[in-house]
C-alpha cells in the first residue's frame, strides 16, 4: 500500500494547483500544460467520485480517500515520465488531506497524511475564490469558499510549502503563474 502513495524520483519541476473547489484549477492546469508544451495530471478524485455518484448517488466517504490517493499518485508517476521539463498537477495528496480533514472533522488516514506531507513539489499555485462558483454533481460547499480557502492557505503555511496566491481573470492568473514558473526554470 505504501508504495502506491510514493512519488517516483524525478528531476523535473512539479507545480501543483491547490485550492477550494470551483476556483479554476483544472482550467489553469490545461492552460499551463499547453503553454509549456508538457502534460498535466488531472484530478483522479473527479473521475472516481463521478463514477461512484453515477452508479450509487453516493458522495465521497472516508474509505474512498486511500483509493483516490493511490489513483492520483499512479497518474502522477505515469505522467512524470511523459513530461518535458515541468509537470503540472491539478491536485496532490496534500489537497486530499485537506478535504479529508474538512469533511471528516479533522480526521485523515495516517498513511495518506504521511505521504501528503512527504511528497514534494517545487511550487503551489493557490487559487483564490474570486471566480464564479460553478455547480456540478460533486461540488457542495458554495457558501464555505472563504473558509475553505483559508484552510488551504494555512495548510501550505503549516507545512512550509512554497506557494503564491493566484487572483483575477484566467489571463491574469496564467500570466502570474508563468512568471513564477519561468523563475523556477531559470534557476535550474
Amino acid at each position: 500500500m505504501e508504495e502506491k502513495l510514493k512519488q517516483e524520483p524525478s528531476n523535473i519541476i512539479k507545480v501543483v494547483l491547490f485550492g477550494p473547489e470551483s476556483t479554476g484549477k483544472t482550467t489553469l492546469s490545461e492552460q499551463l500544460a499547453r503553454y509549456y508544451n508538457t502534460v498535466w495530471v488531472p484530478e483522479y478524485a473527479r473521475e472516481y467520485l463521478q463514477e461512484k455518484w453515477n452508479n450509487t448517488r453516493k458522495t465521497c466517504e472516508p474509505h474512498d480517500l486511500l483509493p483516490i490517493a493511490e489513483g492520483q499518485m499512479r497518474l502522477e508517476n505515469m505522467l512524470t515520465k511523459k513530461a518535458t521539463d515541468i509537470l503540472i498537477c491539478d491536485t496532490d495528496l496534500l489537497e486530499t488531506k485537506v478535504y479529508s480533514e474538512a469533511y471528516y472533522v479533522g480526521d485523515c488516514d495516517p498513511l495518506l497524511e504521511k505521504y501528503a506531507v512527504k511528497n514534494t513539489y517545487d511550487l503551489y499555485l493557490l487559487t483564490y475564490i474570486d471566480i464564479p462558483w460553478e455547480a456540478d454533481d460533486l461540488r457542495d460547499k458554495p457558501n464555505e469558499r472563504e473558509e475553505m480557502f483559508l484552510y488551504f492557505q494555512k495548510t501550505l503555511e503549516k507545512y512550509e510549502r512554497k506557494f503564491i496566491i493566484l487572483k483575477g481573470s484566467k489571463n491574469e492568473r496564467l500570466k502570474t503563474a508563468v512568471e513564477h514558473i519561468d523563475n523556477l526554470l531559470e534557476k535550474r
